[in-house]
């Protein structure tokens, strides 16, 4: 029964996945935590995994069709990458488990999707203010900023395996206001998946993977995100970035509670 549940959290999670690109960690690892009662370590780990597989599958699609930004997921993947690695390194030597840095970055993650939930509704507003006090986007600025937001979910993914998501698609959206929401989470969804690998190697050789909860995970989770994935193109931006508010004061609230 419980591989039947597992199965069964990676079909929802898979399929919002591929619809918002938001979902392998701002949905699972809490799930796995709160509903499993799964070490938060290992949840955390396994879940790393998990995300990454699942992606490799949307991102395939997204390619095929097309709607990726690859200049956008290079940058992105110039922060992440080293930043991870350097994550990895430092959790190892300073023994990351510790209950109370676990509580800190759950805090600061649950207002942090708060926010980002706001800013997608308001996102018109915002982009408006933005022009108004920095004049129009500047590429170098921009490509900066990008590579600066790589750097900030490396560090976020390798601790707690959210942000992939929700961090790197609202970023996405404030950065290059003019592409389209399908387009800049297919990007993103592209460079969540060398990040989720090498975070989750890094957690591997830290000893936190459950492999078989995995597996378990993506039985479910691989029908989820290609039919999500199918899906996304056919969706207005409008209601694209509503879902993906939605499903951050959702998980924002849960955090803190």
């Amino acid at each position: 029964m419980t591989h039947l549940a597992f199965a069964f959290s990676g079909l929802i999670v898979g399929l919002l996945v591929g619809l918002t690109g938001v979902g392998a960690g701002s949905l699972m690892t809490p799930l796995l935590i709160l509903l499993f009662a799964v070490h938060p370590a290992r949840a955390v780990g396994s879940d790393l995994l998990y995300a990454a597989t699942t992606k490799v599958f949307a991102a395939g699609i997204h390619g095929f069709r097309g709607s990726v930004d690859w200049r956008v997921t290079g940058l992105l993947a110039t922060g992440s990458v080293p930043a991870t690695i350097l994550t990895i390194l430092f959790a190892a030597s300073t023994h990351w488990k510790n209950g109370h840095t676990g509580a800190l970055i759950t805090s600061v993650l649950a207002i942090v999707l708060l926010v980002t939930a706001l800013l997608l509704i308001f996102q018109s507003q915002v982009v408006r203010l933005g022009a108004r006090f920095m004049g129009e986007p500047r590429p170098r600025r921009t490509m900066a900023l990008t590579i600066l937001t790589g750097v900030i979910v490396g560090i976020l993914v390798t601790l707690t395996s959210i942000g992939a998501g929700a961090i790197g698609v609202t970023a996405l959206f404030v950065l290059y206001p003019r592409l389209p929401a399908s387009r800049l989470i297919a990007s993103d969804i592209v460079h969540a998946v060398p990040l989720t690998l090498i975070a989750g190697a890094g957690h591997w050789w830290l000893g936190d993977v459950d492999f078989g909860l995995v597996g378990s995970l993506l039985v479910g989770s691989i029908p989820g995100v290609i039919l999500g994935s199918l899906l996304s193109v056919r969706m207005p931006d409008r209601a694209l970035r509503l879902c993906l508010a939605a499903i951050l004061t959702i998980v924002g609230i849960r955090l803190l509670m």
